[in-house]
């Protein structure tokens, strides 16, 4: 999914659990519809109120399983991005991608589809006729400010499987277990599904500099200690040598580890465009509603999403609270 909804704002989700003293912040998620009469609903992570990034990753959408029948699947129409990287993985089913560099590639489970928006760019995402279930995460990495106008591109990956102890890794961005990914980022990532046996306990070694974030898939996983549930992110501060995670199911688990340094910046993030500042929204915006700056989406049958309307009160920069 590349659109976010509307009116997507940094800081408007909703908060968290954590005890005071918590190792691990456990953030729940908040049930958005992507829009229409049969709209697809995801469970959003990030952003919310306590917390905007975990490193360069400002944004996390996770859904499913849900069945095509019911839910409509996935048909995105053209729609713009600034500023960002779009990350796209799934767990089943397929979606057919389309953009303004001419793009037409396909996202399947285990493969890794990585957009960069940078100044400027559109496309459509639409789940395969053949597809009879949808499940996977979609996630945003904000680009740091020297880095936020670069140029369009389209990365894809197909990462193979690391076996740690009781769990099977795909690394897809990053490096962890001796695994690096070869797609290229603006700032330090990690990106990895990890699928944990029932029963079992995996450490792994992690960069101290790096903060942390598990979201859980299927499963009920202890995160260093703290346990996490279906849907829900935890947060790990940096200071960490190793993470620990233990598989508390009678099935297997998956989870999705991300990770980066602390993004120093304040984004202002609104629909599909991060910037710096209301001007520099407000600016995407126009350009995308006259025409200019994304491109043209090629293959797709139908109109391109218009913008929302701005709120009338400026937009403001955001950041994690230090």
């Amino acid at each position: 999914m590349g659109d976010a909804g509307v009116g997507v704002e940094v800081g408007t989700g909703t908060g968290s659990e954590a005890s005071a003293g918590a190792s691990v912040e456990v953030l729940t998620p908040r049930d958005v519809p992507l829009g229409g009469p049969r709209a697809m609903t995801v469970r959003r992570t990030l952003p919310q109120r306590s917390r905007t990034l975990i490193g360069a990753w400002c944004f996390a959408d996770h859904y499913g399983p849900d069945r095509v029948a019911d839910s409509g699947g996935m048909d995105v129409a053209p729609h713009p991005h600034t500023g960002l990287q779009t990350v796209s993985w799934l767990f089943g089913g397929e979606i057919e991608h389309r953009d303004s560099m001419g793009s037409h590639a396909f996202v399947r489970p285990g493969e890794l589809n990585l957009m960069t928006g940078g100044h400027g760019i559109s496309h459509t995402e639409v789940s395969t006729p053949g597809t009879t279930v949808l499940h996977g995460v979609q996630l945003w990495v904000a680009l740091p400010d020297q880095h936020r106008h670069a140029p369009r591109d389209f990365q894809h990956h197909a990462p193979g499987p690391v076996r740690v102890d009781g769990a099977t890794l795909r690394v897809f961005l990053g490096s962890l277990a001796g695994e690096t990914s070869p797609v290229r980022t603006f700032s330090p990532l990690l990106g990895v599904e990890i699928l944990i046996a029932a029963g079992a306990t995996v450490t792994l070694d992690v960069d101290t500099e790096f903060e942390h974030g598990l979201l859980v898939d299927e499963g009920d996983v202890r995160f260093d200690g703290t346990l996490l549930r279906r849907a829900e992110l935890g947060y790990a501060a940096p200071g960490r040598t190793t993470l620990t995670l233990t598989n508390e199911s009678d099935r297997e688990a998956r989870t999705v580890l991300l990770g980066g340094p602390p993004f120093e910046e304040e984004i202002v993030m609104w629909w599909n465009f991060i910037g710096r500042s209301h001007h520099d929204i407000a600016q995407a915006r126009e350009d995308w509603m006259t025409g200019s700056r994304f491109g043209e989406v090629k293959g797709y049958d139908g109109s391109p999403l218009p913008a929302p309307e701005l709120p009338r009160t400026p937009l403001k920069p955001r950041g994690n609270a230090r």
